[in-house]
This record gives structure tokens, sequence and C-alpha cells, in this order.
């Protein structure tokens, strides 16, 4: 009984590994069949989908939207980067709805804070960890979507890393994407249902549940033991904390994993909200390899797409993490919110539901009226 025991942890990871090997492939599967699908979508559907996306602030409302309510910036970001492979949208429409995902994936965190409400100090503490992510990101696009949208400045150097990649091949029109080993099979489940939005929607669910599978299975393979002695190691140095949150986040394919993993210990005062940014931090470049796995067409649009999603983090690293008093901007104004929000708790639902519903919604109706 006691060696079964002892071998029951060894049988656990070597079950979540077998899981993770399954969820890499349906999901190489799913970026592939949604590339399809949106190949094959006709003329007018791919116009309104280059119309809509025309206006870089619904485009950015766009992505906030749709990460919001389906809980993965994963899937979204590779669904866009199917599309963009696909030739239906150019990278620099897609570029600000990255920039959206980036900010609709930061509602989990706020959301786990919301289970502490009835306990007033702790929530206080949650609640500013869970808006301390949400900040973040959102000051990091005010400061990246002017350069863009002026300058192209993430898709300018995007293009250029990315020519390093794939040479001989144009940015505009379609695209001759290489084809992975799923590609028979994508291509038959197509011909088969004949409807490519059918086809497009349940990409976009296996592209969702490969995520899950994959973040669960290598959550439960390596994150969790590692995470036993979180308060006496990873905390401890500045760049320690954003290390352990890039390979974390990179490891299990979610930065709302990670980020949600941080709430509960500065609420519970294992950490505090000060050393828990850097680790937040680190997550948001570490989710960008999901991007990276979607790009494995190398077409130069899809790897281009991947490339920005890593540089909207990268900078936004480069501003706060290297500056004290530049990182302690979005911690004071998350302190004040949690203060806020302890004594007036329609602040957080009123805060929650303009920022990643109402607004998005409101301003993408309004637009295309």
């Amino acid at each position: 009984m006691e060696l079964y025991d002892q071998d029951k942890p060894v049988a656990n990871k070597t079950k979540s590994f077998i899981l993770m090997l399954l969820a890499i492939i349906i999901f190489i599967f799913s970026i592939d069949l949604l590339t399809v699908a949106m190949g094959q979508l006709n003329n007018s559907v791919a116009s309104e989908i280059l119309r809509a996306t025309q206006n870089p602030f619904v485009s950015l409302f766009i992505g906030l939207l749709m990460t919001a309510l389906i809980q993965s910036s994963s899937t979204v970001t590779s669904s866009i980067v199917a599309i963009v492979a696909a030739g239906n949208m150019t990278l620099e429409q897609a570029v600000p709805m990255v920039m959206g995902a980036n900010i609709g994936t930061t509602l989990t965190s706020t959301l786990v804070s919301f289970s502490y409400i009835m306990k007033k100090n702790q929530f206080r503490r949650a609640i500013s960890a869970g808006i301390l992510h949400d900040i973040f990101n959102i000051i990091t696009v005010f400061i990246l979507l002017p350069l863009e949208f002026y300058f192209r400045f993430l898709s300018n150097l995007a293009h250029k890393i990315a020519s390093l990649f794939v040479t001989n091949e144009s940015f505009s029109g379609s695209f001759d994407y290489n084809k992975v080993f799923t590609r028979p099979l994508t291509e038959w489940i197509s011909d088969t249902i004949q409807i490519p939005f059918v086809t497009l929607v349940i990409a976009i669910f296996f592209v969702f549940g490969a995520i899950k599978i994959l973040s669960s299975s290598v959550y439960k393979a390596f994150v969790i033991d590692s995470f036993q002695d979180i308060n006496n190691f990873i905390f401890k140095k500045t760049y320690l904390a954003f290390t352990y949150g890039m390979f974390f986040t990179a490891a299990v394919q979610s930065s709302t994993v990670t980020t949600s993993l941080v709430v509960p210990l500065v609420a519970n005062k294992k950490v505090s909200l000060k050393k828990s940014f850097p680790f937040i931090i680190g997550a948001n470049i570490g989710t960008t390899i999901t991007a990276a796995i979607a790009a494995f067409y190398k077409t130069e649009a899809a790897i281009a797409l991947a490339i920005v999603h890593f540089l909207i983090n990268f900078f936004g690293a480069l501003i706060f993490l290297p500056f004290p008093a530049l990182r302690s901007l979005p911690i004071k104004l998350a302190s004040y919110m949690g203060r806020k929000t302890v004594k007036t708790r329609f602040i957080g639902f009123a805060y929650i539901l303009l920022t990643f519903f109402i607004i998005p919604f409101l301003l993408i109706y309004f637009s295309n009226s």
C-alpha cells in the first residue's frame, strides 16, 4: 500500500504529460481547421471582418469583449493568428485586437478576488491584486496604441523580425502557408461539413478545449508542487518573480491561471501587492507562447502577429520593470481601487461591467451603426 502511494504521484504526472501532448496535437489541429475554415469563407464575410477591424478602437474592443466573454486570451489570440494566416485580416488590423485580448484576459483574476467579498480586509487586498493586472495592461495599451496607430510601430518592427524567419513572401494578398500534418484531416472535415461558419465555430471550441486541457495537465504535472514554497522563494527578488511568472505561464498556456493564483496569496498576506507585480508582468510575457505555437504555419503574417503579441507585453515590461517609481504607479492605483471597493461594493461590480462588457459593447455597436 505504501509503495502504491509513493508511485501514485509519478503515475499522475505521467498521465498529465500524456494529456499535455494530446492537447498540443489537438491545438495544432484546431488552429489548422480554423485557418482552413477562414480561407473558405465567402468574400462578403471576409469584407465584413475587414470593415469591422478598420477602426483600431473597434478592433481593440472586439478583442477585449471576445476575451472577456470566453475567458481565454490564448483562444482569441491564436484564432486571430489563424484569421491573419488565412488572409482575411491584415496584421495592422489585428494588432489592436490582440491588445484588447490582453486587457480582456485580466477579468478572471478580478473575478477571483470577489470570492473574498465577505471578508473586508482580505477582499481589499484581493481586489487590489486582481485589478493590478487590469491596470498594467490598460496603461500599456494607452502607451502603445497611439504609437501603432500613427507610426505602425509594432507592426513594422514585427514585419522586420518576421522577415528574418521567412524569406521571399509578401505581406499583401493571400498567403501560401505551409501545410501541417493535420491538413488532410482538416480539409476532409471542412469538405464534409461544407458550411465554413459551422467549421469555424467547431474549430474555436476545439481551440478553447485544447488550451483548457493543456493548462490543467501542465499545472498538475509541473506547477502545483512548485507553488508550495512560493512565498519563501519566488517573490524574494523582483527579477526572480518576473522570471517565474513568465515560465509558469508559458508552461500552463494561461496568464489567467497563474495570476489567479496570486490573488489568494495577496489576500492572505502571504505576498505583498508590491512583490506580486513583477510576477504578473512576467505572466503577461509567458502567455504569448500560445500565439507562437499558432504561428506554426510559418507564414510571415502569422509569425509577425505572434511577434506583435510578444512585443506588446515585452514593451509593457520594459516600461515598468526596471523603474521602481513607474512600477509603483499601477500598485497605487490598484490599492486605491481596493480601498474604494471595500467601502462601496457597487464600485467593484460597476468597474467590471463597464470595463469589460458595457463600454466595449456600446462602442462597437455605435461605431458599426
